[in-house]
């Protein structure tokens, strides 16, 4: 009888002591614990297909310009490996392959093959909508994590994947529902509390946030480095929205930054925070030095559009010649990508990126013409929206900073009526309609005062 991950699924592999690695693989990476890379040590001997594919995702997760490099012998194993295997097995190997290659559609065509023949692959489809993802594909998402439902209930992280997708799509009340169900079938769901945290600073819930996430917040351990700084980066937004800036910074400090500073989406929670609290009126000192070096470090590694972007903000911010540098090397990458993707990096990441250099050097209107005429399709950039509402808030400071005060009123004032909680929208609002001889009172007409 063929061995089963966790998830019933046949594994084919060299070694029967492999399986628990590989488990912790399939489990870990899908609960989004450290334990996922524990494949890479049985890797080293163990070149069935499953196990060389999982471990060259592993690599690419580094989001580094040399994480193909590092990625590429384990999925050339893979492939290798791939006619012993499963069908699954090998379409997961092959998948992976096309994605160290760059082919991120065929990657996701796979993928999406893959949950269509075996819907309890949950790691194959948590990798799908990390795609889908990137490109700002959540229908995509949603879809995925739909068609594995009718077999796959039972698991947990199932439920806090449709969430996310759910809530990505716009629809908040499925998406509060499934995190929910998520939860009730495992506290300890932190994708799911991700999920549920969108939901309510949608629906501009603060207190309420702050109090879910607080309460959550004891199972948030063993998790990779991006799960557990992401979650309580969502609870800083929260309390950012009430106007706490020491607490907001106190999180910074003590929760957000210092992890893993290599990495890039711990750099991209770093980087956001310290902009939205700048923009907020906070002081955040010295603390764009640190995260500034670390970024430039990593030089012009054009992963994802989205990252390059909180890289160059971050690179300017603290007045370093790399953002020209980056700047001029996002230029030339979008030159040297292949269709489709050209559009996304020359027509949307180009002026967005010199809208957010302009900002950050002080040039409020260079920054409302270059980044206003890309936010229509940041979308395609990726990230969630809370993600890109930084971009969003950057942009609306701009057009109040270079006196375009009737087009940030036509902004701001849905914002502050659907966010009545939000002591930083009342006080941006009360700003500007005493620049406009409104008056400051008009600021409280967005909803009740806390």
């Amino acid at each position: 009888m063929p061995a089963r991950d966790s998830l019933g699924n046949p594994v084919t592999l060299q070694h029967a002591d492999s399986l628990a690695a590989l488990d912790d693989f399939v489990l870990g990476f899908i609960a989004s614990e450290a334990r996922a890379a524990n494949v890479l040590a049985v890797a080293a001997h163990d070149h069935s297909a499953i196990v060389q594919a999982c471990a060259a995702a592993l690599h690419m997760f580094a989001e580094t310009r040399d994480a193909p490099a590092q990625a590429t012998p384990y999925a050339q194993r893979a492939l290798a490996a791939a006619g012993e295997a499963t069908p699954r097995e090998a379409r997961f190997a092959h998948a992976v392959a096309a994605w160290v290659d760059g082919d991120v559609p065929r990657a996701i065509a796979l993928h999406e093959e893959q949950v269509r023949e075996h819907p309890r692959d949950l790691a194959s489809l948590k990798l799908g909508q990390y795609h889908l993802f990137n490109r700002g594909d959540s229908p995509g998402m949603l879809r995925l994590a739909l068609a594995a439902l009718p077999q796959a209930g039972d698991v947990p992280y199932l439920h806090g994947m449709l969430a996310f997708a759910w809530e990505q799509c716009h629809f908040l009340p499925q998406a509060e529902a499934a995190a929910r169900h998520a939860i009730a079938l495992r506290r300890k769901e932190p994708w799911a509390h991700h999920a549920l945290a969108h939901v309510m600073l949608t629906q501009g819930r603060v207190r309420e946030g702050i109090a879910f996430l607080r309460e959550m917040s004891d199972t948030w351990t063993d998790l990779n480095s991006f799960m557990v700084t992401h979650n309580w980066w969502h609870l800083a937004l929260f309390e950012l929205e009430l106007g706490h800036h020491d607490e907001v910074l106190r999180l910074y400090d003590d929760e957000i930054w210092g992890v893993v500073k290599d990495y890039s989406q711990d750099q991209v929670n770093a980087i956001s925070l310290l902009a939205r609290l700048e923009l907020a009126g906070g002081d955040v000192g010295n603390r764009w030095d640190d995260v500034a070096r670390h970024v430039a470090a990593r030089g012009a590694d054009h992963v994802l559009p989205f990252l390059d972007l909180q890289f160059l903000y971050a690179l300017a911010r603290a007045g370093r010649i790399e953002a020209d540098m980056l700047l001029a090397s996002l230029q030339a990458h979008a030159a040297s990508v292949a269709p489709p993707d050209r559009a996304v990096w020359n027509d949307i990441c180009q002026p967005a990126a010199r809208g957010l250099l302009a900002h950050a050097r002080g040039d409020a209107e260079g920054c409302a013409l270059h980044l206003g005429s890309a936010l229509p399709r940041l979308v395609e950039v990726g990230g969630s929206h809370a993600q890109r509402d930084l971009f969003a808030q950057l942009h609306l400071d701009a057009l109040i900073r270079s006196g375009h005060l009737a087009g940030a009123q036509n902004l701001l004032q849905p914002q502050l009526a659907a966010q009545p909680e939000s002591v930083r929208l009342r006080r941006q609002a009360a700003q500007l309609y005493r620049l406009l001889g409104l008056g400051e009172s008009l600021a409280g007409s967005g909803g009740a005062c806390p």
